[in-house]
């Protein structure tokens, strides 16, 4: 499955790149004091500006002890002690693990979209000694349905008769046909 990124999470990787990149100018620069400090906050804000903004509102709205509350109380602690790199590191971490996060689970939501989508709209029922095509919906439980070769299986069941290989691959990920037999 190849990953797309979508425009946020480009902006987000575009940021932390950024944000890398102006870190590793920071600390490559001989500045003491204020100067230090600033060359620091450009970094620190590029990457955390979302997260202060977020724990800014959700104190507005009274919550106040979420991740984004505690990840600004962590790194502005840090810079309030002089520990400028560490700061903008962990907002960096922190922004690369929610990017992170967010693409498993677009990928997470991809995978079950997937998968709905190969579930077959009709069945074989056997009903009076002839199969009809019904919606898979229709089917009574316990009732006998026909599965011709090739066709997408759209209910679980067990096999009354013959034998077959079942492409498992949406469901398990193995490429390998499943051999499958009566039981």
């Amino acid at each position: 499955m190849k990953i797309r990124f979508t425009k946020s999470q480009k902006r987000t990787i575009l940021r932390i790149a950024a944000s890398a990149v102006l870190l590793g100018a920071a600390a490559a620069l001989p500045l003491e004091g204020v100067l230090k400090l600033t060359a620091f906050l450009i970094p620190y804000l590029v990457i955390g500006w979302d997260v202060l903004y977020r724990a800014i509102m959700n104190i507005a709205r009274g919550r106040v002890f979420d991740e984004n509350f505690l990840m600004g109380l962590a790194t502005i602690g840090a810079l309030a002690i002089g520990q400028y790199p560490e700061a903008v590191f962990v907002m960096l971490f922190y922004q690369t693990g929610e990017l992170f996060q967010d693409v498993a689970v677009a990928r997470s939501r991809q995978s079950i979209a997937d998968l709905m989508s190969i579930a077959p709209d009709t069945a074989n029922l056997l009903s009076g000694g002839e199969y009809v095509t019904v919606s898979p919906e229709e089917v009574p439980i316990g009732s006998t349905i026909l599965i011709r070769p090739g066709e997408r299986i759209p209910l679980d069941g067990v096999v009354l008769d013959g034998t077959s290989e079942l492409d498992t691959a949406a469901l398990t990920g193995e490429s390998v046909p499943r051999p499958v037999s009566v039981g």
